[in-house]
């Protein structure tokens, strides 16, 4: 029998050789490596970003620098053993275990160590990487410093590691789930953790971040342009209509799915402009124990009592879709036509 996780490539599609598909200008020869990391001795851009204190009413700078964060105010917050601080306060918070579930955790973990996620980290890396290099060539006031990046809705932290680790981008993950949040510290040390209401202001000073992520996660327009420095790009990755289609339909009846990527430029509109897309897609065979943890660990598993009928599907080839939109600030005035 196979592990859980095993999956096969599927041969003889549209796809190119490696299976994945990136449209809309990929930079030529993949991406940029840009060694460094915190304490590296590389530029950063700009300091750290100021935490600030999220009991209501406080807002001064909080210390992350010792074992219990304090502010001037004397609030107090515990690293916890991983490394990670829990922010998080009672008004925002719907009930006390918030945001995903231990198990869900889990399988989306198992998930993204099968490789179901590397479609996508490639993509990433390429739409990031591709920024920096006009960034730092920019002759209006190109920086050859490291981008600080935030990610919001962080899960495991798989996708931010990836733009340190690949790339050597200082950053800061924040989820609502600290089941979540414990594992990317655990991981991924180099980079910093909180648990935090991305639905809330964020615990950051306003323009901290000069590249914000929302990878299939929370989307607060006005809180991501309070982060952004003016000149810093904002990265949100939605499903594609076809993510999931052959489990859906055999799951729910219905293989395509609403276009996400039209309702995400929409909400962003008037605070960001779009400005470049990228496509990740893949195809896969699935055996069961990897389409019980893709299920599990989405919110269509949560919704719709599909354990059942996925429980009689031995394997089955699978869409991994997703397309990542490329902001700016909508203040930032085009100097050139070529899109960034």
């Amino acid at each position: 029998m196979a592990e859980r996780g095993c999956r096969k490539k599927l041969n003889g599609s549209e796809e190119s050789g490696d299976g994945y598909r990136s449209y809309f200008f990929p930079p030529k020869g993949g991406p940029q490596r840009f060694r460094g990391s915190f304490g590296s001795g590389c530029p950063v851009s700009g300091d750290f970003p100021i935490v600030t204190c999220p009991v209501r009413g406080c807002g001064l700078p909080l210390d992350l620098d010792s074992p219990q964060g304090r502010c001037a105010h004397g609030h107090l917050f515990d690293r916890a053993r991983s490394g990670y601080f829990n922010l998080l306060q009672p008004q925002d918070r719907k009930s006390r275990q918030a945001g995903d579930s231990r198990a869900a955790v889990q399988a989306r973990q198992r998930v993204l160590d099968g490789g179901l996620g590397d479609g996508l980290r490639k993509v990433l890396l390429e739409a990031v990487s591709a920024w920096m290099e006009i960034r730092a060539s920019d002759p209006g006031g190109g920086s050859p410093e490291l981008p600080l990046a935030l990610d919001v809705g962080c899960g495991t932290g798989f996708f931010l590691a990836a733009l340190h680790n690949e790339l050597g981008l200082p950053g800061w993950g924040v989820d609502l789930s600290a089941a979540a949040i414990d594992v990317a510290a655990k991981r991924y040390p180099g980079c910093r953790w909180l648990v935090a209401n991305a639905d809330r202001k964020l615990p950051f000073s306003d323009g901290s971040f000069d590249l914000v992520l929302t990878i299939t996660s929370r989307k607060n327009p006005s809180e991501f342009r309070r982060l952004l420095r003016p000149d810093g790009r904002l990265i949100a990755v939605v499903a594609g209509g076809d993510d999931l289609a052959e489990l859906r339909e055999k799951i729910l009846g219905q293989d395509l799915d609403k276009d996400r990527a039209a309702s995400t430029e929409a909400l962003f509109g008037g605070l960001f402009c779009l400005e470049r897309e990228f496509v990740a897609r893949d195809r896969l065979y699935l055996e069961r124990p990897s389409l019980v943890d893709l299920l599990t660990s989405s919110y269509r598993g949560a919704r719709f009592r599909a354990q059942e009928k996925l429980s009689r599907i031995d394997g089955l080839v699978v869409t991994l879709s997703y397309r990542l939109l490329c902001f700016r600030p909508a203040s930032i005035l085009t100097v050139a036509s070529t899109p960034i």
